[in-house]
């Protein structure tokens, strides 16, 4: 309640003309994700200094990591629109995901809390959680209006084509075009989930069989539970079904290095 307070103030101040300026998150791409919700659809621009592990949001833009240069970008820099992506009430800058993915993050959050944060333990967590966590989720999925059964361990929708082409999924592109981009693991067993994850760690997902990517306008995920948990970069939310996807395209201004490579 106190940071959507202390945005409504900052929005009101920016609303008048002349004390337009910029908005900036310090932080990984879940603080980022909570300023550009309140900044989408307005026509004041964000300024990014990455604190986070991966930044991918950042880099994508080609944002510096250095922070005295991340800060000359927001001073000089030049306003870029970018694709928002919301699945109900939220948006996800980087991805949005159902199944192993979130109880891999919440498991992880306990390794860290014992063992500090180093990659080697994040993949020990996920080869922990596929051992014991196995859990198929039953869901129709309409993709653009078509309607699909699925049972599935896990469930990816991904809006950042640096993220995408960084794990060798072939939606990045979609991506970049304002679709929804999705990934879809279509086999529950032990042996396929340990070569995905395999394929993960080596960036190559496209290669694992049993999966299958999409990209849409519109996907709805229907299911008869009543709540199910989805990780919205990098934080676990509970929300409940049917679950609306889609992309606001150049929804968010964000400040960014003036000579901008193509990405």
């Amino acid at each position: 309640a106190n940071f959507d307070q202390l945005m409504q103030q900052v929005l009101a101040r920016h609303q008048a003309a002349h004390l337009s300026g910029v908005v900036v998150a310090a932080g990984g791409d879940g603080t980022l994700n909570a300023v550009a919700a309140k900044l989408k659809g307005t026509h004041i621009p964000m300024g990014i200094l990455p604190l986070g592990t991966f930044n991918y949001v950042a880099r994508l833009l080609n944002i510096p990591l250095d922070l005295i240069e991340a800060a000359q970008v927001i001073a000089t820099g030049t306003t870029r629109a970018v694709h928002v992506a919301q699945i109900n009430q939220h948006i996800y800058l980087n991805n949005a995901s159902l199944g192993l993915y979130p109880l891999f993050i919440q498991k992880r959050e306990r390794y860290n809390q014992y063992l500090g944060r180093l990659p080697l333990h994040a993949y020990t967590s996920g080869l922990d959680v596929l051992i014991r966590d196995r859990k198929e989720l039953k869901l129709k999925i309409a993709i653009d209006g078509t309607l699909y059964p699925l049972k599935t361990p896990l469930i990816f929708f991904g809006n950042n084509q640096l993220q995408l082409s960084e794990m060798n999924l072939r939606i990045a592109q979609a991506a970049e075009q304002g679709k929804v981009a999705g990934v879809v693991v279509a086999k529950s067993d032990k042996l396929t989930l340990f070569k995905i994850l395999w394929q993960m760690i080596q960036g190559k997902l496209d290669q694992a069989s049993d999966i299958y990517s999409f990209a849409a306008d519109q996907v709805v995920i229907h299911s008869t539970q009543t709540q199910l948990t989805v990780a919205i970069d990098g934080e676990i939310v509970k929300m409940r079904p049917p679950l609306h996807i889609s992309v606001q395209k150049n929804a968010l201004n964000i400040k960014v290095p003036h000579v901008i490579a193509s990405v």
